[in-house]
């Protein structure tokens, strides 16, 4: 298991920050089963106004069709932890708001919900571009709750840097 710190958190948000201040784009979240954790990582840097727009968290899969826009029916064939259904998050982060980039997130934290089909510690992270596309990854983390919970809010940042340069 990948032990993430605060300070680790703290240096992939400076490097957000950086890059999107340099690139003159703002970020939208879209959180699911990081509970707004990314948003509160961006919120916590002085100045992040400058560069972060705003943050959904959308829980239930009720939120994720009110709030972003998921389709009914991608949610009852796919599961909310889904290829589809973080697509759709992204998407829906950047139409439902003025952001140039987003970062959608939706998984099984734990301890209880995962099947064999989707265990503890999968979740899918989705980076959107404004009249672009989505790059989406699947990742499966090991440790508790919070652990996964940490290692989904680090690659969701760490990825925005990658996917912002393309």
């Amino acid at each position: 298991m990948k032990k993430i710190s605060d300070a680790s958190l703290t240096q992939q948000v400076d490097e957000v920050a950086e890059l999107l201040l340099q690139l003159g784009k703002t970020l939208v979240t879209a959180e699911s089963c990081t509970g707004g954790w990314v948003a509160k990582c961006c919120t916590d840097k002085p100045g992040s106004s400058a560069w972060f727009e705003r943050g959904f968290v959308t829980y239930s899969n009720q939120a994720k069709q009110d709030q972003l826009g998921v389709d009914p029916d991608t949610l009852d064939k796919n599961g909310a932890v889904s290829l589809s259904v973080v697509e759709e998050m992204a998407f829906g982060a950047l139409s439902h708001s003025q952001a140039d980039l987003s970062i959608a997130i939706t998984g099984v934290a734990g301890p209880d919900g995962g099947t064999e089909q989707k265990p503890v510690g999968m979740v899918w992270i989705g980076w959107g571009i404004r009249n672009g596309g989505v790059h989406s990854i699947c990742f499966q983390f090991d440790g508790d709750r919070d652990a996964v919970r940490r290692q989904a809010v680090f690659e969701a940042l760490s990825g925005i840097v990658k996917n912002a340069r393309d």
